[in-house]
């Protein structure tokens, strides 16, 4: 039987990703504060990249030093916001969002990803509309779904969904609502293990065989670029188990 990775491998494997999530973070906190200024009292956007940033365990020396970036009071990089869709073998949906310094380079190894598996690019637009914008709450498994739920409608949020699988709760709220009702959430007693203002599809498509398998892959591979932030699709994640 095969050794596995040693105990340096796996070091070195875990930092490069979490080299890769701060980088996002950061990128993402820079744009915000640049866009609505360095208080993130009066800048939701700022105040949810801070919380994404310190959930990971980013130091924060590290966030407000992009955020003095960002604002001039230090030499930083400009990034600008740039967002790609298309679809994916199987009819799958796909919107791509990205915070970058060269457009250029983005598009090329955006559209490489989409081109190599199988995919294709589309234009402005054209795969929007089958998405709504929302803020997302999380409640892992034994929360206490009646509490959660008066909690979410006195806070509120427009939806409540437990999944039955699991127990796990979301509480959805407009993205205009979600820093109020996280924090009325939070005041009663709720914290969420997961927050964010995403995208969540009308409908989700199934997939199977070899298109699973495409999918999956092209997805990994535009989640895995330096400057893509979000990956979004309509896929039924639940067809993608037990693919690699």
């Amino acid at each position: 039987m095969g050794r596995g990775p040693s105990i340096e491998a796996r070091k070195n494997a875990s930092d490069a990703r979490r080299g890769k999530i701060f980088t996002k973070i950061i990128r993402e906190i820079s744009v915000a504060a640049r866009a609505g200024g360095g208080d993130p009292h009066h800048n939701p956007s700022l105040r949810t990249a801070m919380d994404k940033g310190l959930s990971a365990n980013m130091s924060k020396d590290v966030i407000e030093r992009a955020i003095k970036k960002a604002t001039g009071e230090l030499e930083g990089v400009e990034y600008e916001s740039i967002r790609y869709e298309g679809y994916a073998p199987g009819g799958v949906a796909v919107i791509v969002d990205a915070l970058t310094d060269n457009r250029v380079r983005t598009v090329a190894d955006v559209r490489h990803a989409f081109a190599k598996c199988g995919g294709n690019m589309g234009t402005e637009g054209s795969v929007a509309f089958m998405f709504r914008r929302v803020g997302v709450l999380s409640f892992a498994p034994g929360a206490d779904e009646d509490a959660v739920t008066e909690a979410a409608i006195e806070a509120g949020a427009e939806d409540v969904v437990v999944y039955p699988d699991d127990g796990s709760i979301d509480v959805l709220t407009a993205p205009e609502a979600f820093e109020t009702v996280k924090q009325a959430m939070a005041a009663a007693g709720f914290t969420p293990g997961y927050a964010e203002i995403t995208f969540r599809a009308d409908n989700d498509i199934a997939v199977d065989g070899e298109t699973a398998v495409q999918v999956r892959k092209l997805l990994d591979m535009l989640e895995d670029l330096d400057d893509v932030q979000e990956v979004y699709s309509n896929v039924d994640q639940a067809s993608l188990g037990g693919v690699s």
